[in-house]
């Protein structure tokens, strides 16, 4: 029987996705513009230009950072 959604650790809470979502998909399912956003999978950073290509597997941790502005 083929699983037809995924658990993974995004930013510390654990969140259910569909099979063979995306690093980008992740982001546009959780409605986070990817605008000045950084992306680590299992503690590598994953370059924005394989967002599109990165699927997530079971039992990865993302984190999402965004550059926040100060001064």
């Amino acid at each position: 029987m083929k699983a037809i959604a995924l658990r993974v650790t995004v930013n510390g809470e654990e969140t259910e996705l569909p099979v063979g979502t995306s690093v980008s998909g992740l982001l546009a399912l959780l409605d986070i513009e990817p605008r000045g956003v950084a992306v680590a999978v299992d503690g590598e950073v994953v370059t924005r230009r394989t967002w599109g290509e990165r699927s997530l597997a079971a039992g990865e941790h993302v984190e999402i950072l965004s550059i926040a502005q100060g001064g």
